[in-house]
């Protein structure tokens, strides 16, 4: 963050500092847990807690500076460093668009039903090979990561390339005058959280708010093999680059293979490049990284370096090997049929002579879709060609339904639930076995997976 003495925030924020304070502020907390020396600690209140109970634990740990609203004035009063104002999730709104006016970087932002995080994390690293850049951690995507995520500016970053997720109507555009993006990427378009949106057109709607929101100097980085995404270029007020296998597509491969770990390559003119996660269904997120590092000017064989070096966020795709030789795909963080489906085409992909599992669990927020959704992946099971499944808890049982009701030739084992699971995955898989692991983020998956490699393991 840009240092900031905390009279200068006040200002910033509109915000009343009661007891003087010339020291200065170097970053910023919602969790009083995490507080650093010289953070500035913003108590936000939710349904059950409130962060004004924990203002005086985050003073003692290091924070120089806080917000509060009018009805906790008396902690500003009795504390130093204390800023009063009407909201403090306003006041850190208002404070992050002042960060990103001051820094002024180019802004890449990134939506979709699926492949938001990665494509953020690919399109930080090509783009990072050539240019200063930062990118949001993890999922900080909501109108709490969004400005803690500028927040982390500093005089000397040029990009900034953040994911932003969308619960509804209007949650986009509720962040575009604080983020002001130059460049967004929309991925895909599909029913994850469609029971959220209660349609198809809702969701469409709710991720064009992003390119809707460009100015005319903006570029709207759009996925060509995807009608819904495709059909956005209207909503565009700026140019429009897209991406996509299909060789009308701005930027297309020549020519992708995948490798043994199920890897695609990917061949563009003369540049060819092995993208750092397994899965076809990579191919796009990869194309929009590069095109938006083009816009950027970052030439693409640097930017395809920056690609094959890129890390992978917890709980996506990643691929790690026990001590016991299992290797296990950890794609936890969440699941919806759309991407539930990628991820078994991913698991077939990968060669070995022993077993392909999947351990599924259920995907949330489908609405009238659950069931139909739920089928869906079952029936690819037995497209797929994998060995077995374990489907945990019964709210998940219309996967091995579809999974029998196709035909599904490998073995179907239910659990009920995590703890179950990993039992029975954990008896059945020997070395050079595969495992995916999926489910949406209620699920809990993570602990199976990392049951699994509990003895150890490398990337």
């Amino acid at each position: 963050m840009i240092p900031l003495a905390v009279a200068a925030v006040a200002d910033i924020v509109g915000g009343d500092l009661v007891s003087d304070s010339d020291t200065r502020i170097t970053g910023v907390s919602i969790d009083s847990r995490r507080v650093m020396a010289g953070d500035l600690f913003v108590p936000l209140v939710g349904e059950h807690s409130d962060g004004h109970d924990w203002v005086e634990a985050a003073v003692a740990a290091g924070a120089t500076g806080f917000l509060c609203d009018e009805a906790h004035a008396d902690l500003a009063a009795r504390l130093p460093g204390g800023i009063v104002v009407d909201d403090p999730l306003d006041a850190l709104t208002g404070l992050a668009a002042w960060v990103r006016d001051e820094v002024d970087p180019i802004v890449v932002a990134v939506t979709g039903s699926n492949g938001k995080t990665t494509t953020k994390d690919l399109t930080a690293a090509a783009i990072g090979a050539a240019r200063v850049t930062v990118a949001n951690p993890g999922s900080f995507n909501n109108e709490i990561g969004l400005p803690l995520t500028l927040c982390l500016l500093t005089a000397e970053t040029e990009v900034l390339v953040c994911e932003i997720g969308a619960r509804g109507i209007g949650h986009i555009a509720e962040v575009m005058p604080m983020l002001r993006p130059d460049i967004a990427i929309v991925t895909t378009i599909a029913g994850a959280h469609i029971g959220e949106f209660g349609s198809l057109e809702a969701i469409v709607r709710a991720k064009g708010e992003l390119v809707e929101g460009l100015s005319e100097e903006g570029v709207a980085v759009l996925n060509a093999d995807v009608p819904e995404v495709a059909g956005l270029t209207e909503r565009s007020p700026g140019r429009v680059v897209t991406f996509g296998r299909a060789e009308t597509a701005d930027l297309h491969p020549d020519e992708v293979t995948v490798d043994e770990a199920g890897h695609a390559v990917l061949t563009i003119g003369e540049v060819t490049v092995r993208l750092p996660r397994p899965g076809l269904h990579n191919v796009g997120n990869a194309l929009a990284a590069l095109a938006a590092a083009e816009i950027v000017g970052v030439p693409r064989d640097v930017a395809a370096g920056g690609l094959a070096d890129a890390g992978v966020s917890r709980w996506r795709m990643e691929v790690t090997t026990s001590a016991d030789g299992v290797v296990v795909v950890n794609d936890a963080y969440n699941a919806n049929p759309q991407s539930t489906v990628a991820a078994i085409d991913t698991l077939a992909s990968i060669r070995t002579d022993g077993a392909r599992w999947a351990v599924l669990g259920f995907m949330a927020e489908l609405g009238d879709q659950t069931g139909p959704g739920h089928r869906t992946v079952g029936a690819h099971l037995a497209e797929a060609g994998i060995d077995g499944v374990v489907v945990v808890e019964a709210r998940a049982g219309a996967i091995a339904d579809g999974a029998r009701e196709a035909g599904f030739a490998g073995r179907i084992l239910e659990a009920a639930d995590v703890g179950e699971a990993t039992d029975t995955i954990a008896g059945l898989v020997a070395a050079g076995d595969v495992v995916l692991v999926k489910g949406s983020r209620s699920v809990g998956l993570e602990v199976l997976a990392a049951a699994l490699l509990e003895d150890g393991g490398h990337q």
